[in-house]
């Protein structure tokens, strides 16, 4: 099993006829992703000829839902356009959407997130990599050729970090890597991704990765003490981050004590999470808990 992306997931790429989508298109193909079509009301009717594989382009969610079965879609539209295309995607009824775009008005991801909700669609991202469930499905940008399958779970803020930690356990391998994104506004939270994983028969330890600012892995950390039995180990990015200045892509701003990475590694030890100093470290920590659970 796995969360959220199973090889039997249809995806549709939204922005597939670009540079962008075109490039993690024939990516995810060679992943195993079964993508069943794009979407770009301009080109409607065409296919696209990805090595061995046509992908035909609808006009439309509604459309490429209807003709194939897609229940994923992942985004790849220019800011501007990201807000109507989740619309759009939740107004067909899609079940999951992936949006990779990054630079999208705060105001925006508000909307749309909240319109998906309400609609019954789950967004995860903006700005992300995506997720992957290793040897099934690849929806996004992270790599696929890193890891192998396993039973460790992932959720990141951070897109490199996800990548470093699936290879520093690539001997172990992982049942799925989710890719939140690091905005101040997103669609899938670290929370979101433990009650998944908690429920997931084939994880048996989560790897949680944060950073600096905000209170989402404070919050994820009350969330573990009072549900997850399942072992977690963390990492936070940014322990020699200055205080006061705006850092990375999170838009993370740490004032005294508040959102620091000491402050939120405090707050999961104390709910029974290691915490690593550094991605090894952290890599170190999940091997000797799994020695321990044999």
């Amino acid at each position: 099993m796995a969360i959220y992306l199973t090889q039997e997931s249809k995806v549709l790429v939204q922005g597939m006829t670009g540079g962008e989508g075109m490039k993690h298109t024939r990516r995810m193909l060679a992943a195993g992703t079964d993508v069943v079509g794009g979407v770009n009301p301009r080109k409607a009717g065409r296919t696209v000829d990805f090595d061995d594989r046509a992908v035909p382009v609808f006009g439309s969610v509604a459309e490429g839902m209807a003709e194939t079965g897609a229940d994923v879609s992942v985004v790849f539209v220019p800011p501007a356009f990201v807000k109507p295309a989740v619309t759009e995607a939740a107004d067909a009824g899609i079940g999951l959407a992936v949006v990779i775009t990054e630079g999208i008005p705060v105001h925006d991801t508000v909307a749309f997130t909240t319109y998906a909700q309400r609609k019954g669609t789950r967004v995860i991202g903006p700005n992300c990599p995506g997720l992957i469930t290793p040897g099934q499905s690849n929806a996004g940008i992270i790599p696929a050729d890193i890891t192998k399958q396993g039973r460790i779970g992932l959720v990141s803020k951070s897109g490199t970090l996800t990548y470093q930690l699936m290879y520093e356990l690539r001997d172990i391998g992982f049942s799925t890597c989710v890719g939140i994104g690091g905005d101040p506004v997103i669609g899938t939270t670290h929370i979101d991704c433990l009650a998944a994983f908690q429920e997931d028969p084939d994880t048996d330890i989560v790897v949680l990765i944060g950073e600096i600012g905000g209170d989402a892995e404070e919050r994820a950390a009350a969330y573990i003490r009072d549900h997850v039995t399942k072992p977690v180990v963390g990492y936070i990015a940014g322990f020699t981050a200055p205080e006061g200045r705006t850092m990375g892509h999170a838009g993370a701003i740490v004032s005294g004590s508040s959102g620091t990475a000491a402050a939120k590694k405090q707050a999961l030890e104390a709910a029974g999470v290691r915490v690593g100093n550094t991605p090894t470290e952290t890599a170190r920590l999940v091997l000797a808990r799994l020695d321990e659970q044999r």
